[in-house]
């Protein structure tokens, strides 16, 4: 399918809207769904420390630790839990899910009960901890880690098939696009081949046919193939002269 330069600039005006607009589309779609996945894991891992919290009054207060350790046990099940541990009002960890021990980043750290906390904790990656006060800490208070790798992969797998579908869209309508174009080009070309004909003065070929849908054509390409005509022919000084020799001849 051959384009004339006419379109070629369109072509390519065509080819860079349709990337600005699924280069646009992916960032958006990234950035909102890595934005609401992000903020739903963190807010069901909150509720499962509020939870953890409630349950666990009792248990803290009657000093059942291995009750405690149970219950988060538990919870740790959870696809997307990596840890969780609980901390007294005196800063004395009563539970935790981590083996064989608490890491020394954590241990060393201040805990800010009820912010976001984004932990490196060494061997074993990135974290994004929440956490809940137990009896609006005056028992202690929850904390839970999620891993950063397995919400980024949920982000991954969602964001998946709306980048296929965009890729679909963008390359079918790039060759949507030049089949469009293309309409455009042909009688441009068929005209430019009149042109041409009419110039050599080629009256014969086996192009007659064509020729005459270009004249009967009433568009722009019509217009002009008849302007055209008419410039060659009835406005042709030298064919004037030859039709006032024939006549006189007769």
């Amino acid at each position: 399918m051959k384009i004339t330069r006419l379109f070629q600039r369109t072509m390519f005006g065509i080819f860079l809207m349709f990337l600005f607009i699924g280069v646009s589309t992916s960032v958006v779609s990234i950035y909102s769904v890595d934005l609401h996945l992000t903020a739903e894991y963190e807010e069901n891992s909150r509720d499962i420390a509020k939870t953890i919290a409630d349950a666990s009054v009792d248990i803290i207060l009657n000093r059942d630790l291995s009750s405690l350790q149970s219950l988060i046990d538990q919870f740790v099940e959870i696809q997307g839990i990596s840890y969780i541990y609980i901390v007294s009002d005196t800063d004395e960890y009563l539970a935790h899910t981590f083996v064989p021990g608490i890491p020394e980043s954590i241990l060393e750290s201040d805990r800010r009960v009820g912010e976001t906390v984004t932990r490196n904790l060494a061997g074993m990656g990135d974290f994004v901890e929440v956490s809940s006060y137990i009896l609006a800490g005056h028992v202690g208070s929850v904390h839970i880690g999620m891993d950063v790798s397995h919400v980024t992969l949920a982000i991954q797998k969602a964001i998946g098939n709306q980048i296929y579908l965009i890729a679909i869209i963008f390359f079918v309508g790039i060759f949507a696009s030049i089949w469009f174009v293309s309409f455009a080009a042909k009688p441009v070309n068929s005209l430019l081949d009149y042109a041409v004909a009419l110039a050599k003065r080629d009256d014969k070929g086996d192009s007659d046919l064509s020729r005459e849908r270009i004249l009967e054509r009433n568009d722009e390409v019509g217009h002009l193939a008849r302007l055209y005509q008419y410039f060659f022919t009835v406005a042709d000084p030298q064919k004037l002269n030859r039709d006032q020799a024939a006549d006189e001849s007769k």
